[in-house]
């Protein structure tokens, strides 16, 4: 393996095993992994074994040695961007809280059918 991305040793792949067993899924997957790897494993057996594909296995070992086990943790995944501000999302609930006025909405629930949500003329922000 003399061109390989070079894998950190300050745990031997025995400890990593052990540690690997107290984990779950994936953390788990990616320590066995680059213990596999450490033990002369070819990488992309390494990584077959793991249930990883190689490149994976390669990100991997680049988050291990540049963060330790602490980089082979999931990362927590983005969220949607908001579609409404807080001061619309205050007079939405104000809106559904107070509910419709028969006479002046022509309703007496709201339902998808009458248009809900009142937009009082704003364009729809919804994809569909």
């Amino acid at each position: 393996m003399s061109g390989g991305l070079k894998i950190r040793d300050d745990l031997s792949s025995d400890e990593l095993r052990r540690l690997a067993r107290r984990e779950r899924g994936r953390t788990a997957a990616r320590m066995y992994a680059i213990a596999n790897a450490l033990d002369g494993m070819s990488r992309a057996e390494a990584a077959r074994v793991a249930g990883m594909e190689r490149q994976a296995l390669r990100d991997a070992v680049v988050r291990y040695n540049a963060e330790g086990l602490a980089g082979l943790t999931d990362r927590p995944k983005g969220h949607p961007p908001r579609r409404l501000t807080e001061g619309e999302e205050a007079t939405l609930a104000a809106v559904i809280l107070r509910g419709p006025d028969p006479d002046r909405d022509g309703v007496c629930a709201w339902t998808r059918a009458d248009g809900w949500p009142p937009t009082s003329g704003r364009p729809s922000t919804h994809p569909a």
